[in-house]
């Protein structure tokens, strides 16, 4: 009875043991979304160039669109910026923004600096959208296509390998 008491413990920390070295080995940009084959969650935000246009879901179903979410104040964006404006020049699909978080004077000199890269930039000042969509943090990416389902998502920085590897190649197999 005593070697039992023994074994159930350590059988316990093997199995945790186990998870640990297998969750270790997985890439934390590729955290699984739920929203992956599923329609992309609604929305109807203000435009950050006029705030009294908005945009809604429904306006751009029947293309493929990309959406990244950004935010003046994430330095990761800066970072991924340049190849958010060479991918929208070389794609064919329209990229729309997802300004996060921010203030508008703050997103507007932004772009007016870096360059805008969006067919619109949308404004999610209290993050409501952001939460629908299961951002964890900026900057994140996601493909929709023509049907409005989410088909993919990028967590994180995007990287030229990314953009070449993974965007792109879905972008043309579904047909932009």
């Amino acid at each position: 009875m005593k070697s039992l008491k023994f074994l159930i413990p350590l059988a316990l920390f093997v199995v945790l043991a186990v998870f640990l070295a297998r969750g270790l080995q997985l890439n934390p940009r590729e955290v699984p979304s739920p929203l992956i084959g599923k329609p992309a969650p609604g929305f109807m935000l203000p435009t950050l160039a006029d705030p009294a246009k908005t945009i809604k879901r429904e306006d751009l179903l029947g293309k493929v669109w990309v959406l990244n979410v950004w935010a003046s104040w994430c330095a990761p964006c800066r970072e991924e910026h340049p190849l958010v404006v060479a991918f929208a020049k070389r794609s064919g699909v329209p990229v729309y923004g997802l300004n996060y978080k921010d203030q508008r004077a703050a997103a507007t000199g932004w772009l007016r600096q870096l360059g805008d890269p969006y067919a619109a930039t949308l404004v999610d000042a209290d993050g409501k959208v952001g939460i629908d969509w299961g951002v964890y943090g900026v900057p994140e990416t996601f493909v929709v296509d023509k049907a409005g389902l989410v088909r993919m998502k990028h967590i994180g920085p995007l990287s030229e390998e990314a953009i070449r590897d993974k965007l792109e190649p879905l972008i043309k197999e579904l047909g932009s």
